[in-house]
C-alpha cells in the first residue's frame, strides 16, 4: 500500500477538503505509510493530527519516520515535513486512508446498520446467513468483535463500534485479502458526527429504530442532532431498509427517497401493525410459537419485489422476544439483498447464540438469571416488558450502570425504565470513564421512585451481582443489564480486566450450590 503526495492533493482537491500545501522536496513522494497514532509510524508515513492532538505527537511521529502532516493549521513542530492543510482533518482521513488501501470497499458487498437498538444482533443475524450463503466469506465489524477473517487471529474485539476511519479500510483490506466477499457492519452515529466513514458508499443501509439516546457534552448536542446523523447512513446507501414500526418515520422515509429510488426501498413491520402513512410494507413478520428457550416465527413477502427474494418462510431463533424477531427479519431482508437464498436465511439464524445477548442461568434455590446488553431506555424496556410477560409478572431484580463520559441521557432513561417495570434495583458501575461511578449512580437514583422499586447502591460490579442473586427466589428473574459480554471497565482511560456479568454469576451459583 502507497500513496503519493500528488495523488493526496488531487483526492483532497477533488472533495474540496484541501487550503493549502507545502512541500518539503518531491510531490512525487511515495508514502508506504499511514497513521494518526505517533506511536504507529514508521519510515515514510503520512501523519493525521486529530482528535486530542498535541504538538509533541507530530513531534514524536517526525521522528519515527513520517514525512507528510495532515492537519487544519500549520503546526511548528511539522517545519521540515510536507503539510497537508484542509478545512476538515476526519474527513481527509477518511478519503486519503480508502485511496491508501486502495477502495477495498469495492471489492466487499456491505450491509450496514444503524438504530438505537437491535444493530449488534441484527449484524450477528446476518453475518451468520451470509456466512451460510458465502462459504464463510463474511467479515464483521460489530460493537462486540471485529471479524476480518476464518482464522482465529482474525477475530477480535471491538474498541469502537465503528472504528476511526484508517482503522476501518485497514481492516476492509484485511478482510478482501482473507478471501472476504461481504461485510457486515454497524454503523453508529458518532461514526457519522466523527466523519468515520465519510464518503462510504453501503449496498444495504437498515434503519431498525430511534429513540432518545447519546444525548451529551461529549456526544450529540440534542436528540435531532443524534436523529440528522442516524439518517446518513439511509442517504447513503444503494439499497435501503427501515423498519416501519420505528419513531419519526416519516422523517426516516423521506430520507431514504433523496438519493434511492422507491423499489430500492423495503419497509418490514409485523403482521398487526397498521402505518399512519399510505405506504406499502414489503415483509410481515409474525410469531408462530414461543418457549423460554426459542421462538418460531413466520416471514412473509408480501410486495412484488419482495417475493423475488425468495426468503418467505418458517424460522426458528434460539433469542427470545418479539424484538429479536424484528431483528431477524432485518437480518434475512439484508442477506437476501446480498445472495441470500431461504435454506441459508433458516440455518443461519437457527442456532446462532450472540456473546451478552439473553445470556441466561438458572440458579438452585434462587431466581433466573439473564445478562443482556439492553444498555438504554428502549432496550431496556423491550427486555423487561418481555420478561415480565413471559414470567408471568415475576418479581425482577435488575443490576445496571451507566457509563461515564457518553450516554448521560441514558441516566434518566434507566431511572424511568427501573421505575415502570422493576421491583428490586441494584445500581453499580459500566464503565464509569473519567466520572465517579458513585455520582453517576446518584444521578440513575434521584429518578427512581423507591417507593415502587427497592433501591441501593453497591459500586462493586461483582458484589453487586452476588447480592442481586443471593437476594433472589426461585420465581424471580435476576436482569444483569447494559454490560453484555464485556470483558473489561473503561476506567480513566484505562481497560480494566473485568471477568464479564455471566462468569461473575456462575462463580456465584456454583458458591450457592
Amino acid at each position: 500500500m502507497a500513496l503519493t503526495l500528488d495523488a493526496c492533493t488531487l483526492i483532497l482537491k477533488e472533495h474540496h477538503l484541501l487550503k493549502s500545501v507545502a512541500l518539503n522536496g518531491d510531490s512525487n513522494l511515495n508514502m508506504t505509510g499511514i497513521a494518526y497514532d505517533s506511536r504507529k509510524v514508521t519510515a515514510d508515513t503520512l501523519f493525521f493530527c486529530k482528535g486530542n492532538f498535541r504538538p509533541v505527537f507530530l513531534t514524536n511521529a517526525k521522528e519515527a519516520g513520517a514525512v507528510t502532516y495532515v492537519a487544519e493549521q500549520p503546526i511548528v513542530e511539522g517545519n521540515g515535513m510536507n503539510a497537508l492543510i484542509v478545512t476538515n482533518v476526519q474527513k481527509a482521513m477518511a478519503v486519503l486512508s480508502a485511496a491508501f488501501y486502495d477502495y477495498p470497499q469495492d471489492d466487499l458487498f456491505i450491509v450496514a446498520y444503524t438504530g438505537t437498538k437491535g444493530k449488534t444482533t441484527a449484524s450477528y443475524f446476518t453475518q451468520s446467513i451470509l456466512q451460510e450463503a458465502t462459504n464463510q466469506k463474511t467479515a464483521l465489524f460489530s460493537t462486540i468483535d471485529r471479524v476480518l477473517g476464518p482464522k482465529p487471529e482474525d477475530r477480535f474485539k471491538s474498541d469502537l463500534t465503528t472504528p476511526e476511519s484508517l482503522d476501518l479500510f485497514h481492516d476492509m483490506r484485511q478482510a478482501v485479502e482473507n478471501g472476504m466477499t461481504h461485510l457486515v457492519m454497524e454503523v453508529s452515529s458518532q461514526a457519522y458526527k466523527k466523519n468515520r466513514v465519510y464518503g462510504l458508499t453501503f449496498d444495504v443501509g437498515f434503519f431498525l429504530n430511534i429513540s432518545p439516546d447519546h444525548v451529551g457534552p461529549n456526544e450529540h448536542p440534542n436528540f435531532e442532532d443524534y436523529l440528522h446523523c442516524k439518517l446518513q447512513l439511509l442517504v447513503n446507501s444503494r439499497h435501503c431498509v427501515i423498519n416501519a414500526q420505528t419513531q419519526n418515520f416519516g422523517d426516516v422515509y423521506a430520507a431514504a427517497t433523496t438519493t434511492t429510488e422507491p423499489e430500492n426501498i423495503y419497509l418490514f413491520a409485523d403482521t398487526s401493525y397498521q402505518p399512519a402513512q399510505p405506504v406499502d410494507i414489503d415483509f410481515r413478520f409474525e410469531n408462530q410459537a414461543m418457549t423460554l428457550a426459542e421462538s418460531r416465527f413466520k416471514v412473509t413477502a408480501v410486495s412484488k419485489k419482495a417475493i423475488q427474494l425468495g426468503v418467505s418462510g418458517d424460522y426458528q431463533l434460539r433469542l427470545i422476544g418479539d424484538f429479536n424477531e424484528s431483528n431477524a427479519t432485518a437480518a434475512i431482508i439484508g442477506a437476501a439483498l446480498g445472495g441470500a437464498d431461504l435454506i441459508a436465511a433458516q440455518q443461519g439464524i437457527r442456532r446462532l447464540q450472540i456473546p451478552g445477548r439473553m445470556e441466561t442461568l438458572a440458579v438452585e434455590g434462587h431466581g433466573q438469571v439473564y445478562v443482556d446488553y439492553a444498555h438504554n431506555y428502549a432496550s431496556m424496556k423491550a427486555l423487561l416488558s418481555f420478561l415480565q410477560k413471559e414470567y408471568n409478572q415475576p418479581k425482577l431484580l435488575v443490576v445496571v450502570g451507566s457509563p461515564g463520559d457518553k450516554g448521560v441521557s441514558r441516566r434518566a432513561g434507566f431511572a424511568q425504565v427501573l421505575n415502570e417495570y422493576a421491583d428490586r434495583a441494584i445500581l453499580t458501575t459500566d464503565d464509569p470513564g473519567y466520572e465517579d461511578p458513585a455520582a453517576i449512580a446518584a444521578e440513575i437514583l434521584a429518578g427512581i421512585d423507591q417507593d415502587k422499586v427497592a433501591t441501593t447502591v453497591e459500586i462493586d460490579r461483582a458484589t453487586a451481582i452476588k447480592q442481586a442473586i443471593e437476594e433472589s427466589q426461585p420465581g424471580d428473574i435476576v436482569v444483569l443489564a447494559a454490560k453484555g459480554a464485556d470483558a473489561y471497565q473503561k476506567v480513566r482511560g484505562v481497560d480494566t480486566p473485568y471477568p464479564t456479568d455471566m462468569v461473575i454469576a456462575k462463580q456465584v451459583a456454583q458458591y450457592l450450590s
